[in-house]
């Protein structure tokens, strides 16, 4: 029998969350059933008895799971079952992990699993927020070494009020969407898009959803108590050796601070001179105890680098490479560099570098978003890849990583409010990284935005972004904030903070916090320092290219789009898509239709111009009403004795009668050279009200012979 142990979490409006351990997953370290209305999850974790020989990091690995069952759906595909994880799962993998790193106790290395899986959905409410607080919830119950609990909550902002976990339908009003992970005192991570608001409306944001984790952290910390489980393992994973720790701080340290304050600039130099101190230094070990030394000298040495670059940039403000902590380095950029795609640009700062191209497509290129919960089409598609040589590693380049599917996301936040909507191209952003060090998503979203103007792409407004870099102590008492963060800089500091906006406001940010004690007071500082960092580099991006080209480049897909009246979609599809295909086919345009909002969307696009308005010319004959006295070019279908039937509209014939043919009598049809298949020009005379048939003229459009005299 089992005795399960509950606990509610009441949000502020009214909903209820539900926290259940004891009756699911029991050979699990930890297991928690969360419930909020029709949704389910279930978030276990599992950890090693100890750390593997030689590991010195925190080997966490983080699994979120969507079952397609849980929204009634089969998997698509031959196979019928989950495969390999979808972006959705895999971003989501990402917001848990970057919550909970942090919180583990630096020395502990004991693998730890955590696997967050949903169960149950109702389409409605959004669970990746959630997935946070049950993996949090399990660690709370478990005996693993955990310094939370934590909780993330997502916040939008709907008619100008914020709201805490909001719907689908929600989210889709918004002009924030943001999720907060933090624990009851500090804000841990950050991540979001939003519609150009400004840096205090996103701090309020902030705060207002740390009130509410505030509560689902107490909850927990109440679980563990009905649980009895407030007590964690104790381990063991580090040995260490206090006098080789002072030999090498001692031999080091000052020759690493006075690389540290040296302000080389150059990457590749400076990290072979840290590395020279620490060869320097095993040389000097009895060549019989380097190997049995080699790891915890690493170790120790990590620290004295560490240390000697915080201290250069807290007590001197002297930066690595020699700049001011406002500083940006030097930017240059350029547009059209290569020819094939559709828009490229490439863009410089420091030692960062992306290359990035554009390629506009039609509706037949949009990507097809088979989740379990989301069932939709994307027309804005960004891609980031990061090759190894750019940070001059020699190793191979495999599939798409984590990482790089996390900085594509950030990237396509940023640029994606600023498309037009009902932009007729689908588009495709690409940047490929080619030198790396610090903050290559950022130089993603400004070589995206410059590639984006290159390929005429009427953006709203352009963006820019850069990464901040925090270096504290003292909890906070002692800091200082570093704009345009290098990539040791983000390795040794305390925060990762990514802002990109428009010159009018944000439109997406990413925060990782690495320490406790960080106030809204330096985050505050930290936004400021952000935009006036920002500003500085939209400015240089202006000074390459100030506004979207005028037309697209010559090789470019040119697309029309008109409305038909829904009735009308058949009529241009034709039985078995025999019209639509045969226009194609005529004219080498390609076609496209869908019902929006009660209307037949149509896209016509081809690589000319002719064939775009042939094709435009057939549609909206077919779409077209019959007016009386209009003009048509009609085709005779069948010829009797009366008359002729015409199809002067396609799918609408009309009698084109004998005495209608000429101002002379005629005896027979034929007597007018009218034969089956003959182009005539008519002229539609009447619509009988009765039957709707379509009387035609052809004399009406030749001239009245005058009457002899």
């Amino acid at each position: 029998m089992t005795n399960p142990i509950m606990k509610r979490i009441e949000l502020s409006d009214g909903r209820t969350i539900t926290l259940e351990t004891g009756k699911l997953a029991k050979q699990a370290d930890g297991a928690v059933e969360l419930r909020m209305g029709n949704t389910m999850l279930l978030a276990t974790v599992c950890a090693a008895k100890d750390a593997a020989p030689g590991v010195d990091f925190m080997p966490l690995q983080v699994e979120y799971k969507e079952k397609f069952s849980a929204f009634g759906r089969f998997p698509g595909g031959f196979m019928k079952r989950e495969g390999r994880p979808s972006d959705y799962e895999i971003l989501t993998s990402r917001l848990i992990d970057r919550a909970l790193r942090p919180l583990f106790p630096d020395d502990y290395h004991a693998e730890v699993f955590v696997t967050v899986m949903l169960f149950s959905a109702d389409g409605e409410d959004m669970p990746d927020a959630l997935a946070g607080l049950a993996a949090s919830a399990a660690l709370a119950v478990s005996d693993i070494p955990f310094n939370g609990p934590l909780s993330e909550v997502r916040v939008a902002r709907v008619d100008g009020k914020f709201v805490v976990n909001p719907t689908f339908s929600q989210l889709e009003k918004s002009d924030i969407d943001i999720i907060v992970g933090a624990t009851i005192d500090n804000i841990m991570m950050v991540e979001g898009e939003m519609s150009e608001v400004s840096e205090a409306e996103l701090l309020e944001a902030i705060k207002f959803a740390h009130e509410e984790i505030k509560v689902q952290c107490k909850a927990q910390l109440e679980l563990m108590e009905l649980c009895g489980t407030v007590k964690k393992r104790e381990y063991c994973h580090e040995e260490n050796d206090e006098e080789l720790r002072k030999q090498v701080w001692d031999a080091c340290y000052s020759k690493a601070y006075a690389i540290a304050a040296s302000q080389n600039n150059d990457k590749h130099a400076r990290t072979e001179a840290f590395e020279a101190i620490l060869e320097e230094f095993m040389e000097a070990i009895p060549e019989e105890e380097r190997e049995a030394k080699a790891p915890l000298v690493a170790k120790y040495y990590h620290d004295v680098e560490k240390e000697a670059m915080r201290r250069c940039i807290l007590d001197e403000g002297k930066r690595l490479d020699g700049r001011s902590t406002t500083e940006i380095r030097p930017i240059w950029s350029e547009v059209d560099y290569i020819k094939g795609p559709h828009g490229s640009a490439i863009f410089t700062r420091g030692e960062t570098q992306s290359l990035t191209t554009v390629t506009l497509g039609t509706k037949l290129d949009e990507k097809i978003v088979d989740d379990v919960l989301n069932h939709s089409t994307e027309r804005f598609l960004l891609h980031y890849n990061f090759p190894p040589f750019s940070t001059g590693d020699a190793r191979p380049q495999r599939a798409t990583g984590r990482r790089e599917i996390g900085h594509g996301n950030l990237a396509h936040r940023a640029l994606k409010r600023m498309i037009p909507e009902g932009y007729p191209y689908v588009i495709r952003v690409v940047s490929d990284i080619l030198e790396s060090n610090g903050s290559s998503s950022m130089a993603t979203v400004c070589a995206g935005t410059l590639a984006l103007m290159d390929a005429g792409v009427k953006m709203k407004k352009p963006v820019s972004g850069i990464a901040m870099g925090l270096i504290s102590e003292n909890r906070g008492q002692n800091y200082a904030i570093l704009s345009d963060i290098l990539g040791d800089e983000d390795h040794l500091g305390d925060m990762d903070f990514k802002v990109c906006g428009t010159k009018d406001g944000i439109t997406a940010t990413q925060m990782d916090i690495k320490v406790d004690g960080l106030s809204y007071e330096i985050l505050e500082k930290a936004l400021a320092q952000a935009k006036a960092g920002r500003e500085h580099i939209m400015g240089k991006m202006m000074e390459t290219i100030s506004e979207p080209r005028p037309d697209l480049k010559p090789h470019a897909p040119r697309i029309e789009v008109i409305e038909i009246p829904k009735d009308y979609i058949g009529a241009v599809i034709g039985p078995g898509g025999k019209i639509i295909q045969g226009i194609q086919e005529e004219t080498g345009a390609i076609i496209t239709i869908e019902e929006i909002d009660s209307k037949g969307r149509v896209e016509v696009s081809a690589s000319n111009k002719n064939s775009i308005e042939a094709a435009l010319r057939k549609i909206k004959s077919i779409v077209a009403v019959p007016e009386v006295g209009e003009v048509y070019d009609a085709t005779v279908r069948s010829v009797m004795p009366y008359g002729a039937f015409c199809e002067f509209l396609p799918g609408k014939d009309g009698l084109l009668h004998i005495s209608e043919i000429d101002w002379k009598r005629l005896e027979k049809v034929e007597d007018a050279g009218i034969k089956e298949g003959d182009k005539v020009s008519v002229k539609l005379i009447d619509i009988d009200p009765k039957t709707g048939k379509f009387k035609l003229s052809r004399k009406a459009l030749l001239p009245r012979p005058q009457k002899p005299e």
